[in-house]
């Protein structure tokens, strides 16, 4: 009897760039960390990857571990932005953008309702109304 050995589907493979990635947030204890897979939605990027930390200081901590083991891996990252305010850090490795965000940071940007391409859940249509407003009521 023969056995075949089955690959993991394509989307559960991970590549030696994205587990340097996730390796280095796990590392430095960042919070809420999302992989969103962003091909066929984008060019720029097959992976995006959204992460928090609990102060500016641990948010450019953490981007700065991910910039490391990207590089221990043999990946050069093409730019770091953001860095010198540590609220928004964006680490770009050509084919993985990660984020790492203050958490009011993250909420107020939602990259997440913006690049997951998930099922979409249909919201209640609602008369057209202002960005102020929106939030609030989001917010609650």
């Amino acid at each position: 009897m023969t056995t075949r050995t089955r690959l993991r589907p394509r989307e559960e493979r991970v590549s030696p760039l994205q587990h340097a990635v996730t390796t280095a947030l796990d590392d430095m204890k960042a919070v809420n960390v999302r992989v969103l897979d962003v091909r066929g939605l984008t060019d720029i990027a097959d992976t995006m990857v959204i992460a928090s930390g609990n102060s500016d200081r641990h948010v450019r901590s953490i981007a700065e571990r991910v910039v490391e083991k990207a590089k221990a891996a043999g990946f050069r990252p093409l730019g770091t932005e953001g860095a010198r305010d540590g609220e928004w850090v964006l680490v770009d490795l050509q084919d993985i953008l990660v984020h790492v965000m203050l958490p009011r940071v993250r909420e107020f940007y939602g990259l997440e309702r913006l690049w997951d391409s998930g099922p979409a859940v249909p919201e209640v249509a609602a008369p057209a109304v202002s960005g102020a407003t929106a939030r609030r009521r989001h917010s609650r």
